[in-house]
């Protein structure tokens, strides 16, 4: 078994989130013969929010990055964030890191991409949704959901996010509706484009089309430890 390069995680963005990316990398290290060398630095998912929420993206960049110098202190070769919303501030923040930023947001398009999908819907916070996954896709023709339905995908998200877990009933509200913009907008795909939303599905259990961000940005994690 050889180490991998070292990676280093911004956790704690969404504890649950964290968690499944360090498991599925760990298992798909191993079964490329790779023991995984990963550093996690832990930034509060209040904190975040609330910077967020007011819209001090600036702010949010300074807090992120200084996670990011905790990790090259580590020794990480690269880092990535565990979470979409947190990718609002991405430019800035990486005009503030050292280290290389493994983008979910590009390699969400370049997965969409690759599978030749056009017409998506997000499903993630209502900043996620409302800001049209921060820009990073605007290539593609995005149908946003109707207002009472980003309020109820933002409510059980944050739910989620900050619980690690919620009601049966709220997941079968948001599958539903899920259902009815696949049914009414005619989208190819719904954008699973909240990590968290991992943590009671994915691709492979929902009955509607969809595309994971979550899978796709661990996948290009997993491939830069282990070239």
């Amino acid at each position: 078994m050889r180490d991998s390069a070292h990676f280093g995680l911004i956790g704690g963005l969404g504890i649950g989130a964290a968690a499944l990316y360090y498991s599925r990398i760990a298992e798909a290290c191993a079964s490329r013969g790779f023991v995984p060398r990963i550093t996690m630095a832990h930034a509060h998912a209040p904190n975040a929010l609330a910077l967020v929420t007011a819209g001090e993206i600036d702010e949010l960049a300074s807090y992120l990055s200084s996670f990011g110098q905790v990790l090259e202190k580590a020794g990480a070769d690269f880092i990535a964030i565990p979470a979409v919303t947190p990718h609002i501030c991405e430019e800035k923040l990486k005009r503030q890191l050292k280290l290389p930023l493994l983008s979910m947001l590009e390699t969400t398009a370049q997965g969409l991409r690759a599978r030749r999908l056009r017409r998506i819907s997000l499903f993630g916070t209502r900043f996620t949704i409302e800001q049209r996954f921060f820009g990073a896709l605007g290539e593609f023709d995005i149908v946003n959901p109707r207002a009472v339905e980003i309020d109820e995908i933002h409510r059980v998200y944050l739910e989620l996010a900050q619980k690690g877990k919620t009601s049966a009933a709220n997941v079968d509200e948001v599958k539903s509706i899920a259902q009815e913009i696949c049914r009414r907008d005619g989208v190819e795909a719904i954008l699973i484009a909240g990590t968290d939303f991992n943590l009671v599905f994915d691709e492979a259990t929902v009955d509607f089309p969809a595309f994971d961000c979550a899978a796709a940005h661990i996948d290009a994690v997993v491939a830069r430890m282990t070239a």
